[in-house]
């Protein structure tokens, strides 16, 4: 799966002022990616408030990006949950021929011990789709550990991958140093995108990426190619912006960036809701200053 390497970007959902899909802005933001260096796309993640579309509604956005980027890059496709059998039902029910891999988020809510989500990805694994694995702690509640990741990675091929987002960037080395061949190591959160890579890390799957995808696609490259300086330079110019969209909220601040460069409409589906007036000029000044 050496394809899904280099910038992923997780696609949020454009809304119309009714809260509607926007599917021509979706449009927009795919061809804006593939124009602009983006590696891969993942579609319904988390950065898509996923958890507030219908099942209608989420298969009409797969079907248009899988229209829109007409097999253009690689595509994955984000299925998770915290019951277990269901997400493998899911998994086995999906219609994943457009698709390279399965982004699966780690149990939420439940907060299982590291035997359990272990036995979850386990019971994923028996699908035989190749399965990504998502650890993000400040959204779950619970920590996939370094040790519990190279286990699954040691037992299961098809869990080819981890996107790593745990806050401890010790956490994403203690993988990188253990872990076996052919599995890859991506950060999932933005601001440690280059450390990650230059430690041997194959990129990022990113929220700001979508928002800058020349530049952060130069970035990781550049990190591929040694050329640390370089890649730092970037990181420095970006990474005010990348705390920034954060700051209330993810896809607050990016749909805030997006709307900026005309891509498109500032909405957001209840609970989540769009930017404050003063992060919104935050955001703002610093993309004038980019």
């Amino acid at each position: 799966m050496s394809i899904l390497k280099g910038v992923g970007v997780a696609l949020v959902t454009p809304f119309n002022e009714d809260l509607s899909v926007d599917f021509e802005s979706l449009t927009k933001l795919v061809e804006y990616n593939i124009e602009n260096g983006t590696n891969y796309l993942v579609v319904l993640g988390t950065t898509a408030e996923a958890a507030t579309l219908s099942d209608e509604e989420k298969k009409q956005v797969i079907e248009h990006i899988i229209k829109v980027n007409n097999k253009r890059l690689p595509l994955v496709l984000g299925i998770g949950g915290n019951h277990t059998l269901e997400v493998k039902k899911q998994i086995e029910e999906a219609d994943l021929s457009a698709f390279d891999a399965v982004l699966s988020v780690s149990p939420y809510y439940n907060k299982p011990n590291q035997e359990g989500l272990y036995q979850h990805y386990k019971m994923l694994a028996s699908t035989g789709k190749n399965i990504i694995i998502y650890n993000v702690p400040s959204r779950t509640g619970q920590n996939v550990e370094a040790d519990t990741t190279i286990r699954l990675a040691n037992e299961f091929p098809n869990l080819f991958m981890i996107k790593e987002a745990a806050p401890n960037i010790l956490q994403y080395f203690d993988i990188l140093r253990k872990k076996p061949e052919g599995f890859s190591v991506v950060s999932g959160d933005d601001e440690y995108t280059l450390p990650v890579t230059l430690a041997g890390g194959n990129g990022v799957i990113s929220v700001i990426g979508q928002g800058y995808p020349k530049e952060f696609s130069t970035m990781v490259q550049l990190a591929f190619e040694g050329k640390v300086k370089e890649a730092y330079e970037i990181h420095n110019k970006l990474v005010e912006i990348t705390r920034l969209i954060f700051a209330e909220g993810n896809p607050c601040g990016i749909k805030v960036i997006l709307t900026e460069k005309g891509i498109i409409k500032n909405y957001l589906r209840l609970p989540l809701v769009t930017a404050s007036e003063g992060l919104y000029a935050k955001i703002k000044a610093e993309i004038a200053k980019i």
